[in-house]
C-alpha cells in the first residue's frame, strides 16, 4: 500500500496498523518563503508560516522496524548514527512511542540520495521518511495532518515534505500543546505553475554551523531578525496570491528577496552565520545576468551555501547552460514538482 497524503485521506495507515516494520520514501523541499526562527523550541513552532515547492530529486528511504533490544539502533546512509544524530532519531522515536502506547525500541535504516547537511534539505526529507515509517512500524493512528505535526518535531521543515507540490506551512498560534494543535503543513493548489529548479551545487560538505543553532543565533542576536520576519510574512501572503495566478515572476521576485533577506539577518548576528561562499555569489550574479538577457530566472539560497534557480520549465536547458560557465558548480540536478511523502509496499522494499 501506498500512502499519499491529501485532504481526503482520514486514515491514510489504517491497514497496516500492528505491522512491526515499514519503509517510506520521502522527498526535500525548497522553501520559496523560508521558515527561520522558532517561537517554541520543544515543540519547533515556528515565528512565521512559510511555503515551499517539494521536489522530485535527492529522496530519502526509512525503514523502521520493531526490535527487542535495549536500545534504538539507527543507521544513516551506511553508517552508525553517534552523537547528535543519534539523539534526534531517538528522541523522536520516543515521542512516537508515547502517542502509540508502545515502548519496543527500533531498528532505523535511512539513506540521502542527495547531500546530507549542505542546506539542500535532507532532514525535512529525513525526518518526514521517518515520521510515516514510525508511525506505521509502531501502528500510530495518524490522518496526513497528524502525520504533519510528527514530523515537524524532528525536523520543522519536515512538516512540508509530507506533502508533494506546493505546500504552506502555517505558524499557528500559541506554546506548548496549544501551539502543536494548529502549527501544520498542507498542500495549495499550484501545480498549473509547473516551474523547473535549477541547483547550482558549489558544496557538497556538511555545513560547519548546523541549520539549528544558525536559526538560534540569528533570533537571539541579529538586529535584522525581527524586521525579516515581519516581511516575510507579508511574502507569504503576497507568494500564495502570484502562484494562485500563476505568475511565475512575481513567485521568483518574492522567493529571491525573502531568501536574501534570510542571508542578510544571519551576517548580522553575533558572531555572524555566513553560508553563501564566492561560489554561491558568482551563481547570484549570473541569475542577474540571465535575467538581463530576458530569461525570468530567480534565486533561493536555503541554509547553506548552495543555490537553486526557480524558472520556467520551458527556460531550463538556457539556465543550465549559464550556470555551467560558473567555476566551481560541481553538481547541477534539475527538479520539479514532487510527490508526498509514501510507504513502499512490502514487495518493493
Amino acid at each position: 500500500m501506498t500512502f499519499t497524503p491529501g485532504a481526503e485521506l482520514a486514515d491514510p495507515l489504517a491497514d497496516r496498523f500492528g505491522e512491526d516494520a515499514a519503509t517510506a520514501v520521502a522527498h526535500p523541499n525548497i522553501a520559496l518563503v523560508k521558515y527561520w526562527g522558532k517561537r517554541d523550541e520543544s515543540y519547533f513552532l515556528p515565528v512565521t508560516g512559510s511555503l515551499s515547492m517539494t521536489l522530485d530529486i535527492y529522496p530519502t528511504t526509512t525503514t523502521v522496524r520493531l526490535s527487542t533490544e535495549p536500545a534504538d539502533t539507527v543507521v544513516l546512509n551506511d553508517r552508525p548514527a553517534v552523537g547528535e544524530a543519534y539523539a534526534r532519531v531517538a528522541r523522536f522515536l520516543d515521542l512516537v512511542r508515547a502517542r502509540a502506547g508502545r515502548d519496543e525500541h527500533a531498528e532505523v535504516v535511512s539513506a540521502n540520495a542527495g547531500p546530507t547537511g549542505a542546506g539542500l534539505a535532507s532532514s525535512a526529507s529525513g525526518f518526514a521518511a521517518l515520521a510515516v515509517a514510525a508511525a506505521a512500524a509502531y501502528g500510530l493512528d495518524a490522518d496526513a495532518r497528524a502525520l504533519s505535526r510528527l514530523a515537524r518535531r524532528g525536523s520543522g521543515s519536515a512538516c512540508r515534505s509530507i506533502f508533494g507540490g506546493f505546500v504552506v506551512w502555517h505558524a499557528g498560534e500559541g506554546n506548548g500543546e496549544a501551539g502543536d494543535a494548529n502549527s501544520y503543513a498542507e498542500p495549495i493548489d499550484g501545480d498549473a505553475l509547473d516551474p523547473a529548479l535549477v541547483v547550482a551545487v558549489v558544496d557538497k560538505a556538511s555545513k560547519a554551523v548546523s541549520s539549528r543553532e544558525a536559526m538560534r543565533r540569528t533570533c537571539d542576536t541579529s538586529p535584522f531578525y525581527l524586521p525579516w520576519a515581519d516581511a516575510s510574512r507579508i511574502d507569504l501572503e503576497e507568494m500564495r496570491k502570484a502562484i494562485a495566478r500563476r505568475d511565475l515572476p512575481a513567485v521568483g521576485e518574492i522567493a529571491e528577496r525573502n531568501a536574501l533577506g534570510m542571508h542578510a539577518s544571519m551576517l548580522l548576528a553575533r558572531p555572524s552565520v555566513r553560508y553563501l561562499s564566492p561560489r554561491s555569489v558568482e551563481v547570484l550574479d549570473r541569475v542577474l545576468a540571465l535575467r538581463a538577457d530576458g530569461i525570468a530566472a530567480y534565486a533561493t539560497i536555503d541554509a547553506g551555501p548552495n543555490v537553486t534557480v526557480l524558472c520556467a520549465r520551458a527556460d531550463e536547458h538556457r539556465v543550465i547552460a549559464a550556470l555551467r560557465e560558473v567555476g566551481g558548480v560541481v553538481d547541477m540536478p534539475v527538479a520539479h514538482l514532487g510527490p508526498g511523502a509514501a510507504l513502499v509496499p512490502d514487495g518493493a522494499r
